[in-house]
């Protein structure tokens, strides 16, 4: 095993299985081929063909939004969508760009959007080393029910900006308060697309450091985590490349911290291939 394998699994994605999903000029995102067939019971809203899938409304982000929330109740009726979290992403074509409409977390795969997340690594220095915060994932999760975890990660959803989710983040899951929090700085972003049961994620993490205190001890706060341990860092990167313990884009947001802090050595066969597999292009 390797933490390159990590990388390929991430980005298992075939273009042949997939359609553009299109709104006006833009790309929004790219649906699998069995989930654009679902999408021809609506001949008024879609355009399915063997080049794309166009979404046929328009109207105002309000406006579209109801709409696009009409069809995934629907999907979801069908059970062709996941349950709804009641959380919502916005849609664009890219990061920064207007958003065309929000759509619930729960139908981001089937329509294969781009989603934006923020991962916090919480690390002490001890002596000449690093230590890591790792959370443990609540066995109840739907998404890797029981992994090992960042201290702190969570999706950008509407309508909150990226430090923003990172500091409510931060006080909803590890209890960091605010004043600690706002002394996470911003050290770049993974990126990935990968095809899953209802469709593909494709994903953008920004991701930060946190130099904790030695006498700072995250505690529990939602429901999401189940504990923390602090764990020296060069081992919890060991434990990635040896199997599958930590949910699976947290292995490249550790591949990143380890690249950036030496732990990883440019001697390592992979080194190259990891610098450049946690960066896929950003279209």
């Amino acid at each position: 095993m390797s933490l390159l394998r990590h990388i390929e699994l991430c980005n298992d994605y075939r273009a042949d299985r997939f359609l553009p999903f299109r709104h006006g000029a833009d790309r929004l995102g790219l649906i699998r081929k069995d989930n654009a067939t679902a999408l021809r019971r609506f001949p008024k809203l879609f355009t399915v063909t063997d080049e794309d899938v166009r979404f046929l409304a328009e109207g105002s982000f309000d406006e579209l939004s109801k709409i696009i929330d009409d069809v995934t109740e629907q999907l979801v009726s069908d059970g062709v969508v996941a349950k709804w979290r009641y959380e919502c992403f916005t849609v664009a074509p890219s990061w920064g760009a207007p958003a065309h409409f929000k759509l619930d977390r729960g139908a981001v795969p089937f329509f294969g959007v781009k989603a934006y997340g923020v991962h916090l690594n919480g690390y002490v220095r001890d002596g000449d080393g690093l230590s890591l915060w790792i959370g443990r994932r609540s066995p109840k999760k739907a998404v890797a029910p029981g992994k090992l975890d960042n201290i702190v990660a969570g999706g950008i959803g509407y309508p909150h900006g990226l430090f923003e989710t990172l500091i409510k983040e931060c006080s909803e899951e590890a209890s960091i308060p605010e004043a600690l929090a706002k002394r996470s700085l911003p050290v770049g972003a993974v990126s990935y697309r990968m095809e899953v049961k209802h469709g593909l994620r494709d994903d953008v993490l920004f991701c930060y450091d946190l130099d904790c205190p030695k006498d700072f001890t995250p505690r529990v706060g939602d429901d999401e985590l189940v504990g923390f341990e602090k764990r020296d860092a060069r081992a919890a990167i060991a434990l990635a490349g040896q199997g599958d313990d930590f949910k699976f884009n947290v292995n490249l947001v550790l591949i990143d911290f380890g690249l950036r802090h030496g732990l990883i050595p440019p001697d390592d066969p992979d080194y190259l291939a990891l610098t450049a597999g946690i960066h896929r292009p950003f279209d």
